[in-house]
């Protein structure tokens, strides 16, 4: 599993996939990365690097306790 530690130790949950100019995929309430894969496989096919990522406390990354709307990291 990819993944990023914060230096608070939540644990954000990416993927990466390609080659060539990046496309970042952010989501919003209550999505996770899982919801870009048609986007991100169409961009892929077109020579594109697509990353995404669940924010803290959704999908893959981990759960928090405090609000989940609050910043990507800390």
């Amino acid at each position: 599993m990819n993944a990023i530690t914060t230096r608070d130790g939540i644990e954000i949950f990416y993927k990466d996939w390609g080659q060539g100019q990046p496309i970042v995929f952010s989501h919003g309430w209550p999505l996770s990365a899982n919801d870009w894969d048609a986007q991100m496989l169409f961009f892929l096919k077109h020579g594109y690097r697509v990353i995404a990522h669940d924010r803290r406390g959704y999908g893959r990354s981990t759960q928090v306790g405090e609000s989940r709307h609050g910043p990507l990291c800390r």
